[in-house]
């Protein structure tokens, strides 16, 4: 099986080297794509110094699901894996991955992070969604054949955030499972301190009430799912106001975020399912469009010689 392993980055070129030098060590083997978003760190200088990448995609686009979908374009393996730019794969990675493709169309694994006084790696996340058995993976530690990954049309390019969740929703509708493999592990070589997350609230609901929608329609569970997740943020938030780590008025502004957000994510996610109203569910995937790149360097013809 030939695979292909792509790595989309912006501004982050020390992380990112730190990743590469993991595919060298415990995947030397396999096809490098990076597809750089407009980074202003030096992360292109860097890339084209190195010799183990084989394809460096320059993109104008910030989004990261655009970037997935350029790596899809330019990768050429029968198995393709997206590896965040922060992630370093451990021993036995690509060979667990392989070997699990061979029986199962999409696999992932666990990541492991470094926490505040020890370490940290995460389960498997499953839910039950309109009668729909569904898989969440990380989208920076993932692996899909060849076939799975057309049939999905990579990733949907309106989302700016929540992109492998709704990926995960259509490969349910699609009849693909999701395996996890332990092996398959990857690790987060930067250290947390659980400090606090900014978040923007508008682009979290609007994300999940749009992927709802479009996959699943306007469905009562629909309604029920997204009020529930802003109930326990408005409730979260409420409390920070009453232990005075906020303002009201932080909470009179999140909740018109979330107001707006899910306003807006039905609305679009009612478009996008009149727009594609086949099993794949994504108006914005690879095929849509192929001008992503405005540069690409192509090692592989070179390297071959």
């Amino acid at each position: 099986m030939d695979l292909s392993v792509v790595v989309p980055t912006l501004n982050g070129r020390d992380r990112l080297a730190t990743s590469l030098d993991s595919l060298a060590a415990h995947a030397p083997d396999a096809e490098v794509v990076v597809v750089n978003g407009p980074s202003a760190d030096g992360t292109t200088g860097m890339v084209r110094d190195r010799d183990d990448v084989d394809v460096l995609v320059e993109l104008s686009a910030r989004t990261l699901n655009v970037a997935r979908n350029a790596g899809i374009q330019a990768a050429s393996g029968d198995a393709v894996a997206f590896l965040g730019y922060d992630f370093a794969v451990e021993p036995g990675w690509a060979d667990a991955l392989c070997d699990r493709l061979v029986e199962d169309p999409v696999v992932t694994g666990p990541t492991r992070r470094r926490v505040y006084g020890g370490q940290t790696a995460d389960a498997p996340e499953r839910r039950r969604i309109c009668k729909r058995d569904v898989t969440y993976f990380d989208g920076g530690n993932v692996a899909f054949r060849r076939n799975a990954l057309d049939d999905l049309d990579g990733f949907d390019e309106y989302l700016q955030t929540g992109g492998a969740r709704d990926a995960a929703h259509r490969l349910a509708g699609l009849g693909y499972g999701v395996a996890w493999e332990p092996e398959m592990q990857v690790s987060l070589e930067h250290e947390t301190d659980g400090g606090v997350e900014t978040r923007d609230w508008e682009w979290k609901y609007r994300a999940l009430a749009y992927r709802l929608v479009k996959n699943y329609g306007l469905r009562p569970e629909v309604a029920r799912r997204t009020l529930r997740h802003a109930g326990s943020d408005a409730l979260s938030t409420a409390k920070d106001v009453l232990r005075g780590e906020s303002v009201p008025t932080s909470w009179f502004g999140t909740s018109r975020s979330v107001t707006v957000g899910i306003t807006m994510g039905f609305r679009d996610g009612l478009v996008a399912r009149a727009r594609d109203r086949t099993p794949t569910r994504n108006p914005r995937g690879v095929s849509t469009r192929a001008d992503r790149a405005v540069a690409q360097y192509d090692w592989r013809q070179s390297s071959s010689q």
